[in-house]
């Protein structure tokens, strides 16, 4: 093998200079001439920005937007070199000819070597030292997805996307795990340069419990308009977006007129439909109510069975028995009696409420670019029928770019981006006006059905029917009565001029503008359980941001050094205004039905507006170094002034240094190795604060008696608040071998995030309950794999695959002194909290009191109390740890197969490791609903007193293990209930279970002196099966958050050139896919772990995402199926 060497000292370099300054002065000497062209692509485009040079000499020149260029002054034998990102760079013989037209072809990396970074710039790939994600809109846009986000999943190393639902739903994306204790954690999104908001203000509730998700102000983008997606997601690659690039940015290019050579019409369609097929495991067993009750046994009058229609519990009459019953529809006889009618289950009651969803969309885009200008022209129309009746989206948007050059050396750009998001009604979330919550609580013994027309005859728009009117909502009633409206209008765009004052010197100057309004609007008729006189809301939101920056960048080539500088600065401006006009609760409507202000009375009408006013003044440089193409450095500084931190604190300056060393320029590799790179860098972002967050001020709390009253809030600012800060080092390992054949990225990270900005807890007798204050250190460490290439390339055959790997852990390392943990979230005795020097998304909960004794042969046996219930110690007096939310480890498996015309496309997006809390279970367990609780009961099967007794044992059913409580019994004789003692001091025959476990003996002083055993013998305590739910365990509701999804897959047909030709088409594709469909999840309980979210306001950070922990994110999984027209003009 051949020994690695270094291939240039400095010896050889100083003869290389040398020879070099030989042949320049022969280059003098020869007779020269002018020289100008056109190069295209592969494709007969042209291609801009190529660099056009006389090889051995500085005189070089770049192609304009029509690939034209012109090269003065050159030697008539000299040789041109043809060098562009993403292509192989070609040398070609003057010859004496004065026009030289060349075709590029790509390298095996195609396009690959694109990057744009930092403020817009395309750079080299090779010559980064830090690790960027890259998305193309190929395949962001090979299987349709309305937004833009979810069409990333799985794609990416490192970047976690989530939703609470379907269509519409809020998006949210995390880069590197969540490094900020109060903050969204949402990354920066920026869209040819504008910074658009994408914060997660978009939960606004009318009337009690009717929480409804608008989804996240991404989603006005149309994908189809999207080239690439850059994903900068450290500090070192972000840092000069300062305070707003502690979480990441997002940079999107859209597309433009400039590939093309002529008018190009697009035209793009596409339908999918979402057909539910996977729902919650609730059995169908029993009826509504807290007891089986049968014809024999029951405390009705005459002995007549009657259904507890109000009861939220699971566990009445049994179904399907032939028995009769009093129901909420039974018919009356002569005198009014109701009639008992047979008790029969109607197990399709979700799947008979729920729709197939249809999702089109219908698109078309016209480019074009000549000598002077190029623009682009393109507008998209989606709907949405979503799968919960009455719901629905839609999505119209245009978009609209040119370049104008008015001078060889001057241009001006413009992109502008509308777009109008609606819908007549979105379905509200978590509990209460949730119509899926409703769905799957209409008891099994009830027709869904024979709930449709949702008002009883003549009291529409008064009273709903419902089985137990104050108690139960109907969930057509839910769907079809209340309505949540929206409508967004959002302008985003820019107008930039470039300016080459010299062929080493651009300036570039831009306006940007972000700016939206939208319109909410809820209606809650008359009898809505938590608003029995229903309620009515308007919320109009303002959103505007305008940044002017400038950008002067000066190139050099030298001998052996490429030089790049360049400096600019930025102002920003941020205006935010909120209205809302709305009832109280429990005020309601004046008449029902009708929904205006003046409907609701005046000291029940709830009013307030918001505005908040913010500004960031920037300056920042640049310097890149390259050495003799094999090491690269790079050096950013941005120092920001914010209107809102204090004076003192007002100005942070944020560096970053990288460095690429390019190993196979510098050693003499074996042939294989077509790319070996080490990389590396430190660098400093941050997160500032929102506005007014420094000073308490008072707030109108209302009138009483027409006094005005005041009231303070009961967070204590902190007048001296810092802005957090975070410094990153990043290192890597990029390979390439066989032309780039097969690829590898390997990144590991350190990211230590301080000043962290959390509220703490303060005695009442301060007048408040908490306060603002910078504290705390985070410590975020990680891997970032990524392996693939192209195992078959043929003439006909083409197989691309990627393969990546990513594992984050964050710990708190420091706290303020005094705070030991910090809470995100509780639920039951239990909750999200992070003690110093542990992982953020630690799972503690109570602790369930166990015999302790090592010696005694019951240590670890539940230790029940005289009852016979279990007992538990809360997490604020024990640190009993369950488990963390965050994955142990994410994977993604991209791959692409093409054969002629046809090709076949997937990708794969798996979690392992994590948990989740689903609070829908809890609830729904602990009312007896669901089929798993019936399953893990252990039916004694006729075995009492010692045989049980050493079946418990011997199969080790008396300790608790993970999420399974032991019970032994059941509701019925069959399923093993025992008898059991009532309250009265009556005996009923089943229904009696009991918790395996000890019930321990106490002297005087409360010393432990014996156990008895409570396994079925004498003295065991039997408890009413439907009150022996462990309610104060959150492990009980907690499971294994482990998924694999296909993410997408599609089948796609290029019809033949010839066929379509014939019809005036240039190009035109078909194609069928499916998305996001869940191969696998290991709780199996019906639930999306990715939904294991909840919303939260926080009142500094708008809507959070509360991570670990769903609240009735129930929407059924669907199968979706959707075809795809692709036509070019």
């Amino acid at each position: 093998m051949e020994s690695f060497t270094i291939k240039r000292d400095w010896v050889k370099t100083f003869l290389c200079l040398v020879i070099g300054l030989w042949g320049y002065m022969d280059v003098l000497a020869q007779d020269r001439l002018n020289v100008s062209g056109t190069v295209t692509g592969p494709d007969g485009n042209p291609v801009a920005g190529v660099t056009v040079s006389l090889e051995g000499t500085n005189s070089a020149a770049a192609t304009d937007d029509a690939g034209r260029y012109v090269l003065n002054n050159v030697v008539s034998n000299g040789t041109l070199v043809f060098k562009a990102v993403g292509y192989q760079t070609t040398s070609v013989s003057i010859g004496g000819k004065t026009v030289i037209n060349i075709e590029l072809t790509h390298g095996q990396e195609a396009l690959d070597e694109v990057v744009v970074t930092a403020l817009g710039i395309k750079r080299e790939e090779r010559s980064l030292g830090y690790s960027v994600g890259r998305v193309s809109g190929e395949e962001l846009n090979r299987v349709a997805n309305e937004n833009v986000l979810s069409g990333m999943a799985g794609k990416v190393p490192g970047v976690a996307i989530s939703s609470t639902g379907g269509t519409g739903s809020s998006v949210s994306m995390v880069i590197r795990g969540a490094t900020s204790l109060s903050s969204d954690n949402q990354p920066l999104f920026v869209v040819d340069g504008v910074p658009i908001a994408n914060t997660l203000n978009n939960v606004s509730q009318v009337g009690n419990d009717n929480r409804v998700d608008y989804g996240n102000a991404i989603s006005s983008l149309n994908p189809d308009d999207i080239e690439s997606i850059s994903i900068l997601k450290g500090p070192s690659a972000a840092a000069l977006y300062g305070s707003r690039a502690g979480n990441g940015v997002v940079l999107i290019t859209t597309k433009s007129g400039a590939s093309v050579n002529k008018m190009t019409v697009s035209v793009n369609s596409n339908t999918v439909f979402d057909m539910p097929y996977k729902y919650l495991d609730m059995h169908t067993k029993f009826a509504t109510g807290v007891f089986p009750f049968t014809p024999e046994f029951n405390p009705f009058a005459g002995g007549i069975l009657e259904i507890e229609e109000g009861s939220a519990g699971g566990v009445g009459p049994e179904l399907d028995k032939g028995y009769k019953a009093i129901q909420w529809n039974s018919p009356l006889d002569e005198n009014g009696n109701p009639i008992p009618t047979e008790l029969k289950s109607y197990p399709n009651n979700v799947r008979n409420f729920v729709e197939t969803g249809i999702t089109t969309t219908n698109g078309i885009s016209i480019a074009n670019s000549t000598e002077k200008m190029n623009y682009r022209v393109s507008y998209s129309n989606m709907t949405n029928r979503g799968i919960i009746p009455n719901t629905d989206l839609s999505r119209n948007s245009l978009n609209m770019s040119s370049t104008l050059k008015l001078h060889r050396d001057f241009s001006i750009s413009t992109n502008i981006d509308y777009s109008r998001n609606g819908s007549n009604n979105r379905p509200a979330t978590n509990r209460g006006a949730n119509p899926m919550q409703w769905a799957y609580g209409v008891s099994p013994h009830i027709n869904i059905l024979d709930l449709k027309n949702y008002w009883v005859e003549g009291k529409e728009n008064i009273e709903q029917l419902t089985p137990a009117l104050g108690e139960k909502n109907n969930p057509y009633f839910l769907a079809y009565g209340v309505s949540n409206r929206f409508v967004r209008d959002r302008v985003f765009g820019n107008v930039r001029a470039d300016w080459q004052i010299t062929p080493e010197l651009d300036v570039m100057a831009r306006y940007a503008l972000d700016t939206y309004q939208e319109q909410r609007e809820s209606k809650i008729p008359y009898s809505y359980t938590e608003d029995s006189r229903g309620a009515y809301g308007i919320f109009n939101l303002h959103r505007q941001e305008q940044n002017i920056d400038f950008l002067a960048t000066y190139k050099k080539g030298f001998n052996w050094i490429d030089l790049s500088v360049s400096a600019g600065g930025n102002t920003r401006y941020v205006n935010n205004r909120d209205e809302n006009n709305s009832s109280k609760g429990g005020s309601g409507l004046v008449v029902p039905g009708l929904y205006t202000l003046s409907n609701i009375s005046p000291s029940g009408l709830n009013y307030g507006s918001y505005l908040s006013e913010k500004s960031v003044n920037s300056v920042y440089g640049m310097l890149n170094l390259g050495f003799n193409d094999m090491v690269y450095l790079d050096l950013t500084a941005r120092n920001d002034w914010s209107s809102t931190l204090p004076a003192d604190n007002r100005s942070y300056f944020y560096p970053s240094a990288s460095l690429s060393v390019l190993l196979d320029e510098v050693f003499s590799l074996p042939q294989q190795v077509s790319l070996a790179k080490l990389r590396g860098g430190v660098a400093r972002a941050g997160n500032d604060t929102g506005p007014y967050n420094l000073i308490n001020v008072l707030a109108n709390a209302g009138a009483w008696d027409d006094v005005t009253r005041l009231t303070k809030p009961g967070n204590l600012l902190l007048p001296n608040l810092k802005p957090e800060i975070a410094t990153s080092y990043e290192y890597g390992l990029d390979l390439g071998l066989w032309d780039n054949r097969l690829r590898f990225e390997g990144t590991y990270y350190q990211l230590d995030n301080e000043n962290q900005i959390i509220p703490t807890k303060l005695p009442g007798s301060s007048g408040f309950t908490s306060k603002n204050i910078n504290a705390g250190l985070l410590r975020s460490k990680g891997f970032e794999l990524s392996l693939g290439g192209t195992p078959v390339l043929t003439n006909d055959w083409r197989w691309d695959i990627n393969v990546n790997w990513y594992r984050n852990r964050t710990r708190i390392v420091e706290l303020t002194e005094g705070l030991e943990f910090y809470d995100l979230w509780g639920d039951a005795k239990g909750g999200a909290r992070t003690y110093v020097g542990q992982e953020i998304g630690d799972l503690y909960d109570a602790q369930l009191v166990t015999v302790t004794d090592p010696n005694s042969k019951y240590y670890g046996w539940p230790l029940l109390d005289e009852s016979g219930s279990w007992q538990s110690v809360s997490m604020n007096n024990t640190t009993n740890k369950i488990g963390n939310f965050n994955p142990d480890f994410t994977m993604g498996v991209m791959s692409s197969l093409s054969y002629k015309q046809f090709s076949l496309s997937f990708s794969l997006d798996m979690r392992f490791g994590g948990d989740f809390v689903s609070q829908t279970y809890r609830y729904s367990e602990s009312d007896l609903r669901t089929q798993r609780f019936l399953d893990n009961l252990i039916n004694p099967n006729g075995m009492t007193g010692t045989e049980l007794a050493n079946y418990l044992v011997d199969n080790d059913l008396v300790v608790v293990h993970g999420n399974r409580f032991n019970i032994v019994g059941g509701p019925t004789q069959e399923m093993g209930g025992f008898p059991f003692e009532l309250e009265d001091g009556s005996q009923f025959p089943y229904g009696g279970v009991f918790n395996p476990g000890v019930i321990a003996a106490y002297d005087g002083e409360g010393n432990i002196t014996g156990y008895t055993e409570n396994l079925g013998g004498p003295g065991t305590k039997y408890i009413a099966y439907g009150d022996n739910y462990p309610w104060d365990f959150m492990r009980a509701a907690t499971f294994d958050a482990s998924y694999i999804k296909l993410r997408e897959i599609s089948l796609g047909y290029e019809l033949p050139t010839n066929f379509v030709r014939r019809l005036g088409i240039s190009n035109a594709n078909i194609a069928v896919y499916s998305r996001n469909i869940i191969l696998w999840t290991k709780s199996k309980i019906g639930i999306d772990p990715e939904m294991a979210f909840q919303q939260e306001n926080n009142g500094q950070a708008g809507t959070q995402f509360r991570q670990g922990i769903e609240r009735y994110n129930v929407t059924p999984w669907v199968i979706p199926v959707g075809f795809k027209l692709g036509v070019n003009f």
